[in-house]
Order: structure tokens, then sequence, then C-alpha cells
């Protein structure tokens, strides 16, 4: 069997983990593995018995596919290149710092009839993937993105960092634009921001509210949907989610409440909140997501599909996530108007 010949350009924190995963492919040949830092260039590719590259020219005619696992401000003029010689290209997030960058990206991929993807996990998180099978019309979408600080990715903000993952999820969901958003971001250890929560209104009604934050001692991805009949929690590292959904039998309508006396209002404090609700854990396989999400990008490139996460889609979410950071400048500036007039 004829195999994809693939190469990871940059194989710190995340892309060893590529270079990992592709190892374990049957349809995949690893064919070495890129960094500027000779040692942990090496180190890998020793791991995995590749040769390894400083330099990712080195590559491009060596290589099918590519995954881009470096420094945010890099990944354009890496993945251009890439994508310009015929490769086929997944890019960790964000896809690109900007959204000319992103739109140049998709153009050329387009031109040249190769793959970009978006590398958003979370679309291949049991979890979410588990949920697909509910008609989900959330009216109402709360999430939390905490985690320390690791310096691994100070060259961009926490909305670029963190937020973005949750950004996508959402669009992906609602399958609505934004209306209107409004937000705010402090910076706590690095020169951009470190905290940010932002509300996001949509124009099918459903609204938004994201926290993230790269400064909390405990980690957390947790998101939660409310819809008019049911209400999902998905922990996204548990890698668990519940759905609620109301009782038939146990309304406050069915109970007649508004017709009942003092005395038997007060009866009702005996029933248990669960009982006015049917609680169940959502089933879900078990597995790894980023394997699942770079089984996937193989299989579109060796059967010539569209990729789950476009870069279409890798875009829609960096222009959100501008909006936002527009946003939390604007009100910054404001801030600080507001306390010279004081």
């Amino acid at each position: 069997m004829r195999r994809l010949k693939v190469a990871v350009i940059g194989v710190g924190h995340l892309g060893k983990e590529h270079a990992r995963v592709y190892t374990k492919l049957p349809e995949v040949e690893l064919v070495g593995v890129v960094d500027t830092h000779p040692e942990q260039a090496e180190k890998i590719a020793r791991l995995y018995n590749v040769p390894y590259y400083l330099n990712y020219k080195d590559i491009l005619n060596k290589v099918e596919a590519v995954s881009i696992a470096v420094p945010t401000t890099l990944h354009y003029a890496i993945a251009k290149e890439f994508l310009q010689n015929g490769v086929h290209v997944i890019v960790e997030k964000p896809m690109t710092g900007t959204t000319s960058e992103a739109r140049d990206l998709i153009n050329i991929s387009k031109t040249r009839g190769v793959i970009l993807q978006a590398g958003y996990i979370e679309r291949f998180n049991p979890a979410i993937v588990a949920i697909k099978k509910f008609a989900i019309n959330p009216r109402f979408i709360e999430c939390h993105r905490l985690s320390p600080f690791t310096f691994r990715s100070a060259d961009i903000g926490v909305v670029l960092d963190l937020m973005i993952h949750d950004i996508d999820i959402i669009l992906h969901i609602t399958g609505s634009r934004v209306k209107k958003l409004d937000a705010v971001g402090v910076n706590v250890i690095s020169d951009k921001e470190d905290i940010a929560n932002v509300r996001i209104q949509f124009n099918n009604g459903c609204v938004a509210n994201i926290t993230a934050s790269r400064v909390s001692l405990t980690p957390m991805r947790k998101i939660r949907l409310f819809s008019e009949d049911s209400y999902i929690s998905i922990d996204y590292q548990k890698k668990d989610a519940l759905i609620y959904r109301k009782s038939p039998a146990l309304t406050l309508k069915s109970l007649n409440v508004s017709e009942m006396d003092v005395s038997t209002i007060a009866d009702l404090r005996g029933y248990v909140f669960g009982d006015l609700l049917k609680i169940e854990h959502i089933k879900m396989d078990d597995y790894e997501p980023l394997k699942c999400e770079l089984e996937s990008f193989v299989s579109c490139v060796i059967q010539h599909n569209d990729p789950l996460v476009s870069g279409e889609e890798g875009l829609k979410a960096i222009e959100v996530a501008n909006d936002i950071l527009c946003e939390i400048e604007k009100n910054l500036k404001l801030a600080h108007m507001s306390s010279m007039e004081d």
C-alpha cells in the first residue's frame, strides 16, 4: 500500500504530538520533522527514527502533506509556501493572525487544488461529536476556558490563543452570523490580553457569553447550551456531557401552581429539583481527538474530500476574534479616557 508522505513543521508542545500520531497511522509515512531548535528537532526525530531539518524549505519537495505547529506569527508564511508547492496543509489554531492572510491562503489552496484545514481540535472532541444527534437550537450559550500561563503562545493574546476554540464551536453550533458583540480584556502577565470576556448576539437570536483566561491556577474547559426544552453541559477535559430535559409530568403548568393555595405550594418544597428534570449522560465514543483530527485530514487528502474544518471556517473564527480584539481595544481606550477625566 502506497503511503502518504507527511512531515511536521514545529515539534514543540503540539507538534511533537502530531508526529506521534502520524507514526501510528498505517496510511502515513512520516518522512521528517522540522524545528529551528536543533536539540528538540533531533530529540523527536530520534524518537520516531526519521530525519530532522532546521529549515522547512529543505522538505518542500519531499512531502505531500504537512502539519504546521509553529508560533502563530509564522503560520501564514510557511503555509503559503507549502500550498504554492502543491502540498496539503493542516495549520494549528488560529490558522493565521489576520483575516487578509487567511483569505490569501484559502485562495492559494483553491488555485492549486490542495487541502487547507484549520486545526480546531474541539470539533473532534467526543462530547461535541456526540451531541450532534440532538436537535440543538440554543438560545443561550456559556463558555469558560481557563488555564495557567504557559508562555508557549506569548506572541498572541488569550482571544486567539484559547477563546478561538469556543468561537469556532459556537459558530458551528449556531450556524448564524454575529449581529453585535461587546468585549472586555485585561493584561495581567503579557503585553496582550490575558483575560477576556465577550457577549455575542447572533442574527438568529442566540446569545453567547464566553470567558477565557490564561492566568488561572485551575484549568477548565466547559460549555453549556440552553434551549427551550433542554440544557446540555459539556466538560471538554473529562469528555463528559449531560443533557437535562423537562419532565412532562412535573412542570409548573401541569401542577397548576397558579390555582394552589399557600399551604399547598409550601408542600411543593418537598420535591427534589431533579424530579422536575430528566437527566442523562450523553453516550460517546472514547478516542483521542487529535488522532481523529489527523485521520480526518489524511483521509481528505487521499480521497480528495473537503475537510471537516475548512480554511473558510478557520477564517470565520478569525473574523469574529479580530472583532472581539477591536472591541477590547476600544473599551480600554474609553476606560483610560474616563480615568483621566476623573
